[in-house]
């Protein structure tokens, strides 16, 4: 299974920014689609945002027109950009790869916490 691995995280003010990145263990092009996922201290893991590598992309309501997903096919790597941060966007930050016939690859998260 492909190994993916988060980075980026940390502390950074209410409305500031931050960008998260996972890198892969071998062509994200093998993917059908990934996703980004966060999931706040007891609280369910939500999904932030699909997309493909191809460059279709959808976003949750709670941070549609704020987030951000880029992909860089030749660093095996795919990029979370967040903008105008809020303290609800606390949270462990996961990134998935989901294979066409269904298997799904997961990394081991990044923390990004918004507090003043």
């Amino acid at each position: 299974q492909v190994h993916l691995v988060e980075s980026g995280g940390g502390l950074v003010q209410p409305g500031g920014s931050l960008r998260v990145s996972c890198v892969a263990s071998g062509s994200i092009r093998i993917f059908y689609t990934m996703a980004w996922h966060r999931q706040a201290p007891g609280k369910q893991r939500d999904l932030v945002a699909e997309f493909t590598t191809g460059g279709r992309a959808t976003y949750a309501d709670s941070v549609k027109g704020r987030f951000t997903v880029s992909t860089d096919i030749a660093k095996n790597t795919v990029y979370l950009q967040m903008t105008n941060l809020n303290p609800a966007d606390t949270g462990i930050s996961y990134c998935t790869g989901n294979e066409l016939f269904g298997r799904v690859s997961w990394g081991q998260g990044t923390q990004v916490t918004v507090s003043s």
